[in-house]
């Protein structure tokens, strides 16, 4: 069944692994309607259960209450290449400029209002393109293992929504996109948005995160109650809409290679993260100030040769491929150049 919240529906997947041929293809039919006309859709009942949940956020927390030298035990490297380990605040620029090799002057401009977050990213333990970055296990002991097995817990909630999108949309094996994806290009992030005076982010001396679609295939995000996600408007370029916290469920998003296999048919949306509703909100000496937001984005990427080209199934005489063919690669280094600054090779 699917509801509304707000502008975003609601799909339930509670029928979706033991209910009958058609439950699936009523499910399969609700997800891609939301995601052809919105691009993000709330799920309950995705599979991975609460408790879980609780401990992710638990570790994440802990995380981020670390000193400063304790979290910069495990730093993100060095540029855009390897998107591993901790980043402080003002490290990441989030963008949705595309930059191309060697344009400093827009890199610069882009990078003039920080980004006022830090994150932890990890991937697979068996990529050898982007090793994980881990803290030594005394200082957080536990950590490591549970991470491990968290992200592999959400690529198998991240399998249905595939196995779902393909039937969608009307490939006949609910397998298809699956091909594509081993998990292990997938990438889950740790998300902290510190207290920040409500004047600095609401005059744009400051970001949390500006407008930007994601690269990959799909996105799960599982946020806390604090608020601050907005979606662009399906119907209203450039206005957004509170994406506000659903308890128990994952918001799920289409992204820009999800959007170019399926030639537009499938939204990869603008969002962003701003300043929250003012429950989201609190007093700091006086001053008000944002409440700390935590979040957890899973981001499931196609392998990193993969091949997205335009489907046949989405592709006619009225609707011509609209992409050339990429690889997950080719793509991910297009669009992560200048997200983090490159640094120049010592000669």
């Amino acid at each position: 069944m699917v509801s509304e919240q707000g502008a975003i529906p609601v799909v339930d997947f509670s029928a979706w692994s033991h209910g009958s041929a058609s439950d699936k293809k009523r499910i399969a039919q609700e997800l891609t309607d939301a995601c052809r006309r919105v691009g993000f859709v709330y799920i309950v009942n995705h599979g991975v259960s609460n408790d879980v949940l609780e401990e992710a956020f638990g570790w994440s927390k802990k995380l981020f209450d670390l000193p400063e030298e304790k979290k910069m035990l495990a730093p993100h490297p060095p540029g855009p290449s390897v998107h591993r380990g901790y980043s402080w605040p003002g490290l990441e620029k989030v963008s949705q400029d595309i930059i191309r090799e060697g344009d400093g002057r827009k890199e610069a401009e882009n990078r003039k209002i920080a980004d006022f977050k830090e994150s932890y990213e990890i991937g697979s333990e068996h990529s050898q393109l982007q090793p994980n970055i881990w803290l030594p296990e005394d200082i957080l002991p536990g950590f490591r293992e549970f991470m491990t097995r968290f992200y592999w817990k959400c690529f198998g909630a991240g399998k249905e929504l595939l196995r779902a999108l393909a039937l969608g949309i009307g490939i006949e094996d609910e397998d298809f996109f699956l091909s594509f994806h081993s998990g292990g290009n997938n990438q889950l992030r740790l998300l902290h948005y510190p207290p920040v005076e409500v004047e600095r982010l609401s005059s744009n001396v400051v970001a949390r995160m500006p407008a930007h679609s994601d690269w990959g295939t799909i996105t799960m995000l599982f946020q806390d109650e604090c608020g601050g996600l907005q979606v662009e408007h399906p119907g209203k370029p450039g206005h957004f809409v509170d994406a506000m916290p659903m308890k128990n469920a994952v918001v799920m998003n289409v992204g820009d290679l999800l959007m170019r296999w399926s030639n537009d048919f499938l939204k990869s949306t603008l969002h962003r993260v701003t300043l929250p509703p003012a429950p989201g909100r609190g007093q700091a000496e006086g001053v008000p100030m944002t409440k700390p937001r935590y979040s957890i984005p899973y981001f499931v990427s196609p392998d990193p040769q993969a091949v997205i080209e335009c489907l046949p199934v989405c592709t006619d005489e009225k609707h011509p491929a609209k992409y050339e063919p990429v690889t997950q690669e080719e793509y991910r280094r297009m669009r992560g150049r200048g997200q983090y600054e490159e640094v120049p090779v010592a000669s």
